[in-house]
């Protein structure tokens, strides 16, 4: 992360000049955390990535699904026309 200038003097002058009372103006600020035009555009770049990745999985679950689906239903249809030829026969 790279470092910002920042005039804390003149912060904590605006602040009290909003309405903040002088200890809150100077309170111990950390700005060690900001982040960066260029933080954000790197997270946004990791979490289209991430988002791209998971609507292909999405996109491989429902073949899948749709593939088991099919499956069963054939499966379905194979015994209860086995079951109707048994029963046929018996008769």
């Amino acid at each position: 992360m790279s470092t910002i200038t920042f005039d804390t003097h003149e912060f904590i002058k605006e602040l009290k000049n909003v309405g903040f009372s002088e200890e809150q103006a100077k309170h111990d600020y950390q700005f060690d955390d900001l982040a960066t035009k260029r933080d954000l555009k790197e997270l946004e770049f990791r979490l289209e990535s991430r988002i791209k990745d998971t609507e292909l999985k999405i996109v491989e679950t429902k073949a899948e699904l749709v593939r088991w689906v099919v499956g069963v239903g054939v499966l379905q249809t194979a015994l209860i026309a086995a079951l109707l030829i048994k029963l046929s026969s018996a008769i």
